[in-house]
């Protein structure tokens, strides 16, 4: 059964459960259907965590909870070092994100109630995990969604003074836990970076919204002849910069610019690249932002077939959970056939499995890559 219940699906709220509080769902005859917590600021009224009417929604139930979802990284995916160690629906925590940074957690929470929970969870982490330190980051605008009043800073421990070093397939990677976007890093992405840079030996390569340079620093060590990373962050591009010099990488650059105008002067000055990586920041947060995500992802698509050399090879990520891969596949097939190009999708890919799809939670498959072939 999916783990949310919108308020629509409520036909009446017995007694006066408080924003937080554990309640029963009932079906019409009065059954026990499943058991979770409530939110009246929330259009997710109710989360759903167990469909036993024997279990309580306590320590034990949480411990055992995250016990499951670190065995799967440790001990099935044989994940150290940097990981996503709980993924929210995936793993049975609606609402829970946590990342593993070297020593270091970075703990995100997107239901109040387990926000409210906050010192218990870091009990349990300490317990089970034994960090050095749990960092606290909040996502934008979740305050509003769900009326958590939570601000970024140390949970448990003192927050890291600086960077914290990270190795992903080989290279280093400098994260900052209190300032990066996100909770630091993109640890969805790693595997895919990885599928990028193989197809990157020889070519020229353009990183559009690099962050910290994670495409293109692969790319570069896979033995691109050259690449330039765009974003808009200075703050990411000097992490870019110092993890190249941490991997004594020299053929890669980085500009500070708009991706979108940036990629506007690259075609009117006939530049070809052989692989563009386009990673942009999620565009859709909400049902009625759809449209103009869509043009926005349709813009850089538009750029990127005037910009790629014959055989060039494109990778098209996309974050927002509301454009479907189906939309995605679509977009590729009109902007293809409007440039005259023929386009073959070689993968498409989801995120590492780290981040593992729920069955009984599509929203769980939200990230797309998909890796094309141009001529």
């Amino acid at each position: 059964m999916h783990p949310w219940v919108y308020a629509g699906a409520i036909e009446a709220v017995a007694g006066a459960p408080r924003d937080g509080d554990a309640v029963d769902l009932v079906s019409h005859a009065g059954n026990f259907v499943a058991r979770g917590y409530y939110n009246s600021q929330s259009k997710i009224r109710v989360r759903l965590y167990t469909w036993n009417a024997e279990e309580e929604l306590d320590a034990n139930f949480f411990r055992e909870r995250l016990k499951r979802a670190i065995h799967l990284r440790r001990n099935i995916l044989r994940l150290n070092g940097a990981c996503r160690l709980v993924f929210s629906e995936a793993d049975g925590l609606s609402g829970l994100a946590i990342d593993q940074f070297d020593r270091w957690l970075v703990v995100q929470f997107t239901s109040l109630a387990l926000a409210q929970q906050r010192d218990l969870f870091a009990n349990l982490l300490e317990e089970l995990v034994q960090p050095v330190g749990i960092y606290l980051r909040t996502e934008r605008g979740i305050g509003q969604l769900e009326g958590i009043e939570l601000h970024d800073g140390p949970l448990r421990g003192d927050g890291p003074a600086a960077t914290i070093e990270i190795v992903e397939h080989g290279l280093r990677f400098l994260v900052n836990l209190a300032e990066g976007q996100k909770t630091g890093y993109y640890l969805d992405q790693r595997d895919n970076r990885l599928a990028v840079a193989h197809l990157s030996v020889g070519r020229r390569v353009l990183d559009a919204f690099c962050y910290s340079g994670g495409f293109g620093l692969h790319a570069a060590r896979a033995g691109a002849t050259s690449v330039l990373g765009i974003d808009g962050s200075e703050a990411a591009l000097q992490l870019a910069r110092d993890n190249a010099e941490l991997n004594a990488l020299t053929n890669i650059t980085f500009e500070k610019s708009d991706v979108f105008d940036r990629l506007d002067q690259l075609v009117s000055a006939n530049e070809r690249f052989g692989v563009i990586v386009l990673d942009p920041p999620k565009f859709a947060r909400s049902n009625s932002a759809v449209e103009e995500a869509l043009r926005g992802y349709r813009r850089l698509l538009v750029q990127s077939l005037k910009l790629l050399e014959t055989d060039g090879v494109l990778a098209m990520c996309c974050c927002s959970g509301l454009i479907s891969r189906e939309m995605l596949h679509d977009l590729l097939a009109q902007e293809a056939s409007q440039a005259r190009r023929h386009l073959q999708i070689l993968e498409s890919r989801g995120a590492a499995p780290d981040h593992p799809v729920s069955a009984l939670c599509p929203e769980t498959n939200y990230l797309k890559c998909v890796i094309c072939r141009v001529w």
